[in-house]
């Protein structure tokens, strides 16, 4: 393969890097404006948290697709980076999984990576971050602690003070103004249904993974804990609060990127050479950067021929004209498909605890506190069982999405449970993604097979 630079064994490559306003590095944009390609392969990262590890994902991504398409398309390779951040202990199958184990083996500490990576995601915060990774590391036996933990993770997302009421700021979900020891010993529960057992600590306090007394379902809802009740083992459900805070701001993050960063370059750049095809591709929040770009495309524009989502964290009610528990509103993308000239291909996969048991709380909204980690439909991400509400779209295998081809245009969603499988706690599967039966299904959805 022609080595396309920046590590990227195919070619040509290049990257387009937006701040976290949605503010376009000007050099990046010329670079992907001079490419010399029919169709630009647009891939938006999900939470990785530097450059050298999104350039390795897109380069295990896109490895498979020179030998994929017709011998009519010349590809170009645009890798889009973006500020997010992944913990450490998130496994990536593949390229990553030493690492998050040793990460994981840690505990409720931040490893300096990962410390590392919230002083980047959250610039200026030092003293904040320092005192959140003391206490991560100290795990004090005490209410007071957790009190205090609570309200340095409420200043990190500009959530406010936690009140007698216990609502958060509007639009900021309850999980940061609930009381922090009823909060962290939800999580704690949550970790331990995702699989994540010794050294994030449990329900129970024994350090086995397994919670008892009703585990994750309801456990807003039971007593408090009390000092001399296990505090301690509820520092991993602490860490794992600050990580919903860290897919709170990306999942803001990502939309403001793409409807103001993303889909404005890409538009002007199909303006400029309108015979140039675009499929866009995103994971995780990536995903709700590609989608919300579509907000910037015009009317009647057919320069966007794909749009395929892998494991994307953003609502599955997106795309809906009608909320089912709301009738009189539509989803945050409603009717936007119609931008896509083909198909938007939403891929599942049920092994994503990422996104079946955390994404949900960090999308609940103030005013919505009961039962906050039963299931409710209304906080499902459309990688944790697809698109949702969108009347007459299809519901495929991965299989026979690749057999049988995909719709012309449309919404459909594609369990890919089949291949994107691997990856342990907390996150489970949810960067389970490199598959060339993943990057058939984006040639397929652009038109571009032999």
């Amino acid at each position: 393969m022609a080595d396309g630079g920046a590590g990227i064994g195919v070619g040509p490559y290049q990257e387009l890097t937006f701040d976290a306003q949605g503010d376009v590095d000007p050099a990046t944009r010329a670079a992907v404006a001079r490419m010399e390609a029919t169709d630009l392969l647009v891939f938006a990262h999900g939470w990785n948290s530097d450059r050298s590890t999104a350039t390795r994902l897109y380069d295990a991504f896109f490895s498979p697709f020179p030998g994929l398409v017709g011998p009519g398309v010349r590809l170009g390779y645009v890798g889009v980076v973006w500020p997010s951040i992944r913990f450490s202990d998130e496994p990536i199958p593949d390229f990553d999984p030493h690492g998050a184990l040793a990460a994981a083996a840690a505990g409720p500490a931040l490893d300096a990576a990962t410390r590392a990576a919230l002083g980047g995601f959250w610039p200026g915060r030092e003293p904040e971050l320092d005192r959140v990774a003391e206490l991560l590391a100290e795990r004090p036996e005490s209410e007071a602690a957790f009190a205090e933990f609570g309200g340095l993770v409420r200043d990190l997302v500009g959530a406010g003070p936690a009140g007698p009421a216990a609502v958060a700021a509007p639009g900021v979900p309850d999980v940061f103004a609930l009381d922090a020891v009823a909060v962290c010993r939800a999580l704690t529960s949550a970790l331990a249904e995702a699989g994540a057992g010794d050294g994030y600590g449990d329900g129970d306090g024994d350090g086995d993974g397994h919670a008892t007394g009703g585990g994750a379902r309801g456990a807003w809802t039971g007593p408090g804990f009390t000092a001399g009740d296990g505090l301690r083992a509820l520092w991993g459900g602490a860490k794992e609060l600050l990580r919903q805070a860290t897919y709170y701001e990306m999942k803001k993050r990502a939309g403001v990127i793409g409807e103001h960063g993303l889909g404005p370059v890409l538009t002007d750049l199909a303006g400029r050479r309108p015979a140039l095809r675009f499929h866009l591709i995103g994971h995780s929040f990536g995903a709700r950067v590609v989608s919300f770009s579509l907000r910037a495309v015009p009317g009647g524009a057919r320069h966007v021929k794909s749009l395929t989502l892998l494991q994307g964290a953003f609502s599955h009610y997106a795309f809906s004209d009608r909320l089912p528990h709301d009738p009189g509103r539509g989803g945050v993308l409603r009717g936007l498909q119609s931008r896509v000239d083909g198909p938007v291909v939403a891929c599942h996969s049920s092994h994503d605890s990422a996104l079946g048991v955390f994404y949900p709380l960090a999308s609940r909204t103030a005013g919505d506190s009961a039962g906050l980690l039963g299931f409710d439909a209304r906080w499902g991400a459309i990688g944790h069982d697809g698109v949702q509400a969108v009347p007459g779209a299809p519901r495929l295998a991965l299989d026979r999405a690749l057999s049988g081809g995909l719709p012309g245009s449309g919404c459909v969603s594609v369990d890919a449970g089949s291949v994107v499988r691997r990856g342990g706690p907390p996150s489970g599967a949810h960067s389970d993604i490199c598959h060339e039966e993943l990057a058939r299904l984006v040639v397929g959805a652009g038109r571009m097979g032999r």
